[in-house]
């Protein structure tokens, strides 16, 4: 009896920690001693308990059902797929997907060997190339505003656990990239230029030949399988997750990334992890861990997103966090890493790319009841040194209007037309207005439906971006 009850007292003091760790929001962490009877302590999560648990775990569940999705569409990993056209409303692996460039996404398996891209010349105005693994630091390593892409390149990638690499140099590779997880998504945008045709083929025919090869291919040895690893299922949302197998996933995700045990943030995770059972290196076993309520953490998780959406709809918030989001560890906070994990993962980092909101001029939410025209004098145009868009989608979801017109957004790469003195009138409509031009008009289904709009800057002219506000959007009488 002695024995139990010392069991049920750790576990109430975990939990204890886990709520004055819960009222820090940002980078406080809370360590407990000793192993949590994790059987002991489950019926006992409060609200606010959950509220911590799914605050430090978002940005690891959203970028494994995002990483896993896209493994899955791509037949697998240390494969590459190059888009040929622009992403359509079909695209549901990711919120907010943009539609102003061509996307390379290739899934990279880093347990057995190092991966190599094998990365050509991009004849365009604007290439990149975003990394991250389930933790979602975000690292932008190459660009063509730091001056890559201009000559072919070979980038190894490992971690601290790939098996038999130390990080040395190799011979014939250009750079070496550690990351901190297993399983990395290594995303390349392009510009496609798709109104000057031979200039569009080419670059098609470039994306094309990114290709991956693990280092045992690249020195002629043996590849070593990587079909031995199980994947816990994604979920259609991130609130399945957490509804139906949060704790199978966590335990695959900590079993597959590197912590920094001085880094705040990953210190609070693990001890929310811990207090349920979660540990790295353990085999999952839904019978040593805690038995939650998975239908209570759904609903403190979809709570959670739609604060963190009106959030980020907040242009105070934006202007706090904006320039802070994306970014590699140690840079970033945990309230970041969760308003960019709900408001739409593997985005760039400021130095690339920005993604203000446009609002509307009355304060309330965009609705499909309604029409709105968004307006912008030359003056007024977004401060992008190389172009700039501006998309549409649902706020339910973050994915695009599905319309016979294939009309998600506006700008260069997707269709606009300026008015003769160099701004631009944009409509939100069910039906395009007369004399619209048919590049300014994104079509919307006339039903009971949240809409938002979010403008992409790439390569901002900060010193322009200072004084520059989005436009709001005005709804038009009916």
């Amino acid at each position: 009896m002695k024995i139990k009850v010392m069991l049920v007292m750790t576990g109430l003091l975990a939990l204890s920690l886990l709520v004055s760790c819960g009222k820090d929001k940002a980078n406080s962490s809370t360590t407990t001693k000793g192993s949590v009877d994790a059987a002991s302590v489950s019926a006992q999560l409060t609200d606010e308990q959950i509220e911590n648990i799914v605050r430090r775990s978002y940005q690891y569940v959203a970028m494994y059902n995002v990483n896993n999705k896209f493994a899955l569409k791509n037949g697998g990993w240390n494969k590459c797929i190059a888009d040929t056209q622009l992403k359509d409303d079909t695209t549901r692996e990711i919120a907010r997907p943009n539609n102003d460039t061509l996307y390379i996404g290739c899934m990279l398996d880093l347990r057995k060997a190092p991966v190599i891209l094998d990365i050509p010349v991009f004849d365009s105005r604007y290439a990149s190339l975003m990394v991250t693994g389930y933790d979602h630091y975000v690292n932008a390593p190459m660009s063509v505003t730091k001056g890559d892409f201009g000559k072919p390149e070979k980038v190894l990638f490992y971690t601290s656990r790939t098996e038999g690499f130390d990080g040395g140099k190799i011979k014939g590779v250009d750079r070496n990239i550690e990351m901190t997880g297993d399983f990395v998504s290594a995303v390349f945008r392009v510009m496609p230029h798709a109104n000057d045709k031979a200039r569009f083929e080419r670059i098609l025919g470039q994306m094309q030949s990114v290709k991956t090869i693990t280092l045992s291919e690249f020195q002629g040895q043996p590849t070593r399988a990587i079909d031995d690893v199980q994947f816990p299922s994604v979920g259609k949302t991130d609130p399945d997750v957490y509804e139906n197998n949060f704790l199978e996933v966590m335990q695959f995700v900590v079993n597959h990334t590197s912590f920094d045990p001085d880094n705040e943030v990953e210190k609070g995770f693990l001890a929310a992890m811990q207090s349920i059972g979660i540990k790295p290196g353990k085999t999952f076993d839904k019978n040593k861990v805690a038995s939650i309520d998975g239908k209570q953490f759904r609903a403190i998780t979809e709570q959670i997103r739609k604060t963190e959406f009106a959030r980020a709809m907040d242009p105070a918030v934006t202007a706090k966090l904006g320039s802070g989001m994306f970014k590699t560890r140690g840079e970033i906070s945990l309230e970041t890493l969760l308003i960019q994990s709900v408001l739409g993962p593997i985005g760039l980092p400021a130095t690339e790319a920005l993604y203000p909101p446009v609002l509307t001029k009355d304060g309330q939410p965009m609705n499909a009841k309604n029409d709105y025209v968004i307006r912008m004098s030359k003056e007024e145009l977004p401060p992008a040194k190389i172009f700039w868009s501006l998309t549409l989608y649902d706020s339910a979801n973050g994915f695009f209007i599905p319309n016979d017109h294939k009309k998600y957004s506006v700008g260069e790469n997707a269709g606009m037309k300026l008015n003769a003195d160099g701004g631009i009138e944009i409509y939100v409509a069910a039906q395009k207005p007369d004399g619209v031009p048919e590049e300014n008009w994104l079509p919307i289904n006339r039903k009971d439906e949240n809409l938002d709009v979010i403008l992409r800057i790439y390569m901002p002219d900060f010193e322009k971006y200072k004084t520059w506000s989005p436009p709001k959007a005005e709804m038009l009488l009916k």
